[in-house]
C-alpha cells in the first residue's frame, strides 16, 4: 500500500476532449439550421405529392395526409398531357437519358485528352489555345443560340436528339478542359518524366499513369454534366422539337398548362421525378465531387 502511495501513476497524453463544446454546438446547429431551410421545400413537394385534390383544398399544406396515394405520381410518370401527348413525363425521362449519356461522354473524352495534352505536351500556340479556352468558357449562351440554329439546320439535325447533344457537348468542353488542364498540372511532373524514361508514349501515359490518379476529377466532370445536361431547358425547347424534348421540357409544359383543373399534386410529383437523377448523383458522389473540384479548380 505505502508503495502505491509513494509511486502515483501520472496519466500522459492529450487531455481528452469533451463531445460537446460550445464552438462544436454551434456549428451543428448552424448546419441543422441550414439543411432543414433546404430541405423543408422537398417535404412540401413530398407530401403534397401524396396527397388527392381534395387533402389539397382542404388540408394543411404543412401536415401530411393521412392517407397517401402514389395516384398523382402515377398520372406524373404515365398520363400527364404535356402539350399534344398525354404520356407523362416518361417519354421526356428517356429523352434525357439519350442526350445525356453521349454528351457525358464526348465531351469527358475530349476535354480529359485537351487537358492533358495541354499539361504535359505543350505545343505551339497552346497557352493561346487555353486562353480562347478559358475566355469561351465565360460567353453566354444567349449569343450563341441562332448561330448554332444555323448550323444545325446546315447539318441537317435541327429539331433532333443529335443536334441537341451537340451543343450540350461545344458548350461543356471549355470549362472541363479548364478543370483536367489544371489537375494533370498538379500531379507531380516526376510521374510523367519517370513514365517518358521508360518508354511510354502519349497514349500509354494517360491511361496508366494518369487516369488512375484522376478519379475525382473524373467525377466533378460526370457530376458536373449530367445536372447541367439533366435540367438544362433551354438548349432542349430550342433544339430538340416537340417529339423530342427533354424531361425539363415536358415538365415545364405541366406545371404551366391553362387548361382544367389545376392539379398540384401532379405537378408535385412531376418535379421530383425529373430532379431524382441530379439528386441521386451527388447522393452517391459528394465527397468525390468536393475533393476533385479543391484538386482541380484551386491548383494549377
Amino acid at each position: 500500500m505505502s508503495n502505491i502511495v509513494s509511486n502515483p501513476i501520472i496519466p500522459s497524453g492529450p487531455k481528452p476532449k469533451k463531445f460537446i463544446t460550445t464552438e462544436r454546438a454551434v456549428v451543428y446547429s448552424v448546419l441543422c439550421i441550414c439543411a432543414a431551410f433546404f430541405l423543408f421545400p422537398l417535404y412540401i413537394m413530398v407530401i403534397t405529392s401524396l396527397k388527392d385534390l381534395d387533402g389539397i383544398r382542404y388540408g394543411n399544406i404543412f401536415v401530411p395526409t393521412l392517407h397517401p396515394s402514389l395516384g398523382a405520381w402515377n398520372k406524373a410518370l404515365f398520363h400527364a398531357c404535356t402539350g399534344l401527348y398525354c404520356q407523362g413525363i416518361l417519354p421526356g425521362f428517356w429523352n434525357s437519358c439519350k442526350i445525356t449519356g453521349p454528351s457525358v461522354i464526348v465531351s469527358i473524352a475530349v476535354a480529359s485528352v485537351t487537358g492533358y495534352s495541354l499539361a504535359n505536351w505543350p505545343f505551339k500556340f497552346s497557352e493561346g489555345f487555353f486562353t480562347v479556352l478559358l475566355v469561351s468558357s465565360f460567353i453566354p449562351y444567349v449569343v450563341m443560340l441562332y448561330p448554332l440554329v444555323l448550323i444545325t439546320r446546315w447539318l441537317g439535325i435541327y429539331s433532333t436528339l443529335p443536334a441537341v447533344i451537340l451543343v450540350h457537348t461545344i458548350f461543356g468542353l471549355p470549362i472541363l478542359t479548364l478543370l483536367f488542364r489544371n489537375y494533370f498540372s498538379s500531379l507531380p511532373q516526376e510521374l510523367f518524366k519517370a513514365a517518358r524514361v521508360d518508354g511510354a508514349g502519349y497514349w500509354r501515359i494517360f491511361f496508366q499513369v494518369f487516369a488512375p490518379m484522376s478519379i475525382p476529377i473524373f467525377t466533378v466532370a460526370v457530376i458536373l454534366q449530367v445536372t447541367g445536361i439533366w435540367n438544362d431547358f433551354l438548349f432542349g425547347v430550342i433544339y430538340a422539337g416537340p417529339t423530342n424534348y427533354p424531361m425539363t421540357v415536358q415538365l415545364n409544359n405541366i406545371v404551366n398548362s391553362m387548361e382544367g383543373v389545376k392539379e398540384y399534386n401532379v405537378d408535385m410529383a412531376a418535379t421530383i421525378l425529373t430532379g431524382i437523377v441530379p439528386l441521386s448523383i451527388y447522393f452517391f458522389s459528394g465527397k468525390y465531387f468536393v475533393r476533385g473540384i479543391a484538386a482541380g479548380a484551386v491548383k494549377g
